[in-house]
């Protein structure tokens, strides 16, 4: 298998909890889009993009588990930001839940 490819399976596990993340990240606070990229950018192993973030933002305000608002920027022209609603919460806690498990059991079978 090569790195990249859709087959690769990290690029797939990335593209699955990729979401999650981006709500665990707002669960602490508030936040813009460029800076979500920036944050989740930072972490080894999640290389994302703003091409990958800002659908991900639009789907999960569609989906009532973010909500937004526009704030005024002292460098530059207002800015979007980003903040989990209760929904989007319930949604993290579960996955959180279901997170867990799968450890679990995957370690099971390859070991931990």
């Amino acid at each position: 298998m090569e790195p990249g490819s859709a087959r690769y399976p990290l690029t797939q596990l990335r593209r699955g909890v990729l979401e999650f993340c981006v709500l665990a990240l707002l669960a602490g606070e508030e936040l813009y889009g460029f800076d979500l990229v920036r944050r989740l950018s930072d972490i080894d192993g999640l290389v994302t993009s703003e091409g990958t973030i800002y659908p991900l933002l639009s789907r999960l305000r569609r989906d009532g588990w973010v909500s937004t608002t526009w704030q005024e920027s002292e460098s530059g022209p207002p800015r979007r930001y980003y903040r989990i609603t209760a929904q989007g919460r319930a949604v993290l806690a579960e996955w959180k839940l279901i997170w867990h498990s799968t450890v679990g059991f995957v370690d099971r079978f390859i070991g931990s």
